[in-house]
């Protein structure tokens, strides 16, 4: 590399930035320059004589300068040449970043989570402007969640994404942990720019499947830019484009339906026996009196196959009359179709008489947790699900920037967004159609490995399960939607006065227009649809569970009862619907029974004040303000609980008679000060400080204006929840301290200290209510528990905790009675009854807290070798905003807070390009509720990943790709207050991919 000495390093920096974005066409001409002889490439001394390098090494010299001559901290990354980004995922770009970690999703990365701030906390921009999000990715309830997909963007068309760590007045507010801006190619800046890229993906989670459920084994990718000026450089058009197809599977093993937690000395439903009750022998190692512990609901094990479409495209029009104006027009579109299939084993524990071993206290969980079922004719579940979505997001915007003169230059900025996610399938956004063979006798679930293992004794006679044994029992068909608009208009401008500072002011208007709505056909059947007999065992087909969790140990013990029966779910569908005659059951209805429709609506305007002095050493100070006002306005369709049937042993579901709308309204205002200030102690040396106030906004269901009971009500009762739009926004002081040395021209060292003061942290509080005591529920529902049949089925001689006996003392002797139906398997409650006791969740404004944490960041180019690394480490930590385990009923704590690490290494030199990537996050909280409905921790256990990139040069224009993600085929695991406690453990598998890209001259 070599520099005319009298250029100032700082535009030596900036004029390389500008060179390594202008694309293969230019960085070709300087590479020419540079072979060519001396006497045809002097130059004017005055002028700049530059060899600029591409490829990874100029990305990351580019991101560097972006660190180093930001306002505030700043980090980002920069695509290696336009049309190809470090990384084909954006998430997983970004985690490499400090401080970002992602959350995986469907194998790959999603969304992010900085300095310990969640994903909701996080507010993405594209080109400066505030984008929507949308997500039915689970296929069931309402969306709470503000947090923007990554998944849904390619990346071929995106120049660079900025990660604004600390607040800034011009920035729109909602990010405490950062504002994240994604940028795309503009024409005018980035010049001549047309290539295309080819690529094929094999991913091997896909082989690991049942052959009813794999796609492709390999799928392909076609991509494109092209930009161009016309007019002498007045008139630009950029055109971009994508579309790629990926077929993959996962393997998962579970507790959907969460855990329940007791104090040890507790008796009551789904307890264990206590001391001198009938089976309290049984119990090894009980928890103590004052020691927590938790039972499993059930036990699932899934095979999924997942089969995805993904299309972006984008263009953009600039036109530029004169040196001091340019008006620029754009619109970008991406499309994400996901289809999945999914088939599975499960148990369901009724809570009968058990048989448990314990860890110790006092947080305790099971070793191993087996149900007597001396019969044998409980229900091995078999179900199956059809999964199908369409993510669709489009922005259309609109810049003016005009020079008004030397001092004053204004830009106007319009753009209306959209994102929307609907089902994409004539079964609804996803359908699950239970099955099951009455075949199970003493269940027994070992959680003392990473992968629980499964014991069922069969009848005698029976060795496995079989076709003729399986029928179809109950079924949920569903329809998800979310749609988010944002219409935002944004004048700014800056005032620059003559001793070299500045002003920059600007107003804004934002309306955000958000619904999200669900509605669901489900048939509570449980005890079967017909017989086996009505159903052709060719619809069945056996296979061994265990065969697809291979990268965990115990998936082929001896002890796993692992056959199950897998399904064309189609025909199975279509036999249930002709043995019932009711087609509409076992299809999602077209009406949603719920539906949040929320309005948003904010004014801002800021003022922001910069100058620079010397004072013996140079100093740059920004101070500002921003002021921001909303208001809320949420109207939710919530669907009216009319009765209570008891359809199974220990699950009684809520009978609804319509909906309604409720209608709720809130308003905040706040001013968001902020300063930032940084000394060069050198010329490579820099200090920063900085401080902000930022604020995050609740999340959609948080809000929402009404009341909604949950479905499925347990013997102990029922649960529900409640919105609150008058919920402050959660708000930040954000303090931040760095040190940064930059000693080499692609080579740094920094460290930094954060700390974030964290005020109106929404949390969750639980309002017991027993048929409208309080004001809060309008239903009066009546329970048959503890009603008169459940009475004499005790006096019977049946206990309170075998709810088997009671259910069937009540059919042999009531059946006819009002309310109870033998031949329907329901017992609904009567007037006479006890009201029922829901558990009413609402979100609410419950305190303050602290988090802290350190950044440290290496990045070294060892001389002109090709060889380099960038290595970064993050602590977070927080004193109290931590989960304790120890405690029951709701309470907060953030979620995401965790360690992180990234290590790259690389090699960049001649036609070679090689970069093996490895990234860690520790264990951290990922939910505050599991699938029991009751507060309970989820915590994301540490995950590492590898990943290698290798690229060839094969000649000016043509170059060849190799990436493969999760080489060492990493597992995740989620599990609850204990690590026995699973919730989930997922195998995907390592994916390959290898693409070829030619740029036309």
């Amino acid at each position: 590399m070599k520099q005319v000495q009298s250029i100032p390093k700082k535009r030596v920096l900036t004029s390389a930035l500008l060179l390594a974005l202008a694309g293969p066409a230019w960085a070709q001409d300087a590479q020419q320059a540079e072979t060519a002889p001396a006497s045809a490439t002097e130059a004017d001394p005055t002028e700049l004589d530059t060899i600029v390098v591409t490829g990874i090494r100029a990305s990351l010299q580019s991101s560097m300068n972006i660190k180093r001559d930001a306002q505030g901290i700043v980090d980002g990354i920069v695509a290696e040449d336009i049309g190809k980004f470090p990384d084909t995922n954006l998430a997983e770009s970004l985690q490499r970043i400090s401080g970002v970690s992602i959350d995986r999703s469907l194998g790959e990365g999603s969304r992010v989570t900085v300095r310990g701030v969640g994903p909701d906390f996080n507010l993405v921009l594209l080109n400066g402007r505030q984008m929507p999000a949308s997500s039915n990715s689970s296929g069931a309830g309402v969306s709470n969640s503000r947090a923007f997909d990554f998944a849904n963007l390619a990346s071929e068309s995106i120049s660079g994404v900025d990660v604004y760590k600390t607040s800034r007045a011009s920035t729109p507010p909602g990010g405490i942990g950062a504002t994240i801006n994604i940028k795309t190619a503009r024409p005018l800046d980035s010049g001549p720019v047309a290539n295309v890229g080819l690529k094929t993906v094999h991913d091997t989670s896909n082989g690991n499947l049942p052959d009813s459920l794999q796609g492709k084994d390999f799928t392909g990718e076609l991509s494109g830019i092209f930009s161009q000026t016309y007019a002498d450089g007045k008139l630009g058009i950029a055109l971009s484009g994508s579309y790629q197809e990926r077929d993959f599977g996962y393997s998962q093993v579970s507790v959907p339906g969460g855990w329940r937690p007791f104090r040890g000395d507790e008796n009551d439903w789904g307890t264990i026996p206590q001391p001198g009750d009938p089976g309290s022998e049984d119990i090894i190692n009980r928890p103590g009196p004052n020691d927590i512990y938790s039972v499993p609901q059930n036990l699932n094990y899934s095979v999924n196959g997942v089969q995805r479409q993904r299309t972006n495209g984008q263009i953009t029009l600039q036109y530029a009359p004169t040196d001091r104006v340019k008006a620029t027009l754009d619109y970008t579109y991406s499309e994400n179709k996901i289809q999945q299939q999914r088939n599975e084993l499960s148990v369901w524990f009724n809570y009968g008489p058990s048989v448990s071993s314990w860890t110790d206290g006092p947080v305790a969980a099971p070793i191993i947790y087996s149900e007597t079922i001396p019969s044998a004719d409980s229900d091995l579940s078999m179900g199956g699900m059809r999964l199908a979505n369409k993510n669709e997001n489009k922005s259309l915007g609109f810049n003016v920037e005009w020079e008004v003169n030397d001092s004053l230059s204004l830009t106007f900025d319009y753009h209306d967004s959209s994102a929307e996610t609907r089902p994409d399938s004539p079964w609804g956004s996803a359908g699950v159609l239970g099955a099951s063979a009455f075949v199970r006798g003493d269940t027994t679930a070992d959680f003392s490995r990473d992968f629980p293992v499964l014991t069922v004794a069969l009848p005698p006679g029976v060795s496995q399960v079989a076709p003729s044994q399986a029928l179809v029992t109950g079924s949920v068909f569903q329809n998800a939607y979310t749609r988010s608009e944002i219409e935002q208009a944004q004048i700014s401008g800056r005032f620059e006065f003559g001793d070299y500072s500045g002003l920059d002011f600007g107003v804004s208007s934002t309306e955000v227009q958000n619904r999200t709505a669900y509605g669901f056909m489900q048939r509570d059947t449980w005890g079967g649809v017909g017989t086996p007999d009505d159903y052709a065992d060719d619809i069945w087909f056996a296979d061994n569970m265990g065969r697809y969790f291979d990268a965990f140990s115990g998936h082929n013990s001896s002890q796993f009862t692992d056959r199950f029966l897998l399904f064309d779910f189609d025909r199975l569908r279509n036999r249930a619907a002709e043995l019932t005659g009711r087609d509409d059951w076992y299809r999602a209805p077209d009406v949603f029974e719920r539906d949040i429709r929320t309005t948003e609506k904010s004014k801002g305007a800021y003022l922001q004040w910069s100058t620079s002095w010397n004072w013996s050493m140079p100093v740059n100070l920004a101070v500002g303000v921003r002021y921001e006002d909303t208001e809320i306005t949420s109207s939710a369709l919530v669907p009216v609980a009319s009765a209570i049937s008891w359809g199974a042993a220990n699950e009684l579901n809520l009978v609804f008679d319509g909906s309604a709308f409720g209608t709720l309204r809130g308003k905040y205002d706040y001013w968001l000060p902020n300063l930032d200030v940084s000394v060069e102690l050198t010329d490579g040396m820099l200090l920063r400080g900085s401080y902000g106030r930022t604020i995050g906004r609740p999340g959609w269901a948080d809000t929402q204006g009404g009341q909604t009971l949950d479905r499925i009500v347990r013997v102990d009762g029922g649960t529900g929840s409640l919105g609150n739009p008058q919920l402050e926004p959660l708000v930040s002081d954000n303090f931040d301290l760095s040190f940064e040395w930059y000693y080499g021209e692609s080579s740094y060292f920094s460290v930094g200290y954060f700390r974030k003061n964290i005020d109106n942290y929404i949390g969750t509080t639980q309002i017991i209510d027993v048929g409208g005591s309080d004001g809060t529920t309008p239903f009066n529902l009546r329970t048959p528990v503890g009603g008169a049949y459940w009475n004499a089925a005790l006096s019977s001689g049946c206990t309170a905790v075998d709810v088997v006996c009671i259910r069937d003392y009540i059919f042999a002797n009531f059946d006819g009675q009002p309310g109870v139906n033998a031949a329907d398997g329901t017992i609904v409650g009567q007037p006479d009854d006890p009201l029922a006791e829901f558990r009413i969740t609402t979100p609410a404004n419950t305190g303050s807290s602290t988090l802290d944490g350190w950044e440290i960041n290496i990045q070294h180019v060892f001389g002109e070798s090709g060889f380099g690394l960038a290595a970064n480490y993050t602590i977070v930590d927080s004193p109290n905003l931590n989960y304790d385990n120890y405690a029951l009923g709701g309470q907060f704590a953030l979620l995401g807070l965790s360690d992180s690490a990234n290590l790259v290494a690389f090699y960049d030199k001649g036609p070679w390009q090689i970069r093996a990537a490895y990234n860690w996050r520790d264990k951290f909280l990922s939910g505050a509720f599991d699938g029991s409905g009751i507060p309970n921790p989820n915590y994301t256990e540490a995950y590492g990943q590898f990943d290698l990139s290798i690229g060839y040069q094969v000649s000016d224009q043509f170059s060849i790709q190799f990436e493969g993600i999760n080489l060492t085929d990493e597992t995740q695991r989620i599990h609850g207050r204990h690590v026995n406690q699973l919730l989930y453990a997922t195998q995907n598998g390592p994916r390959y991919m290898l693409g070829f890209r030619y740029n036309f001259k």
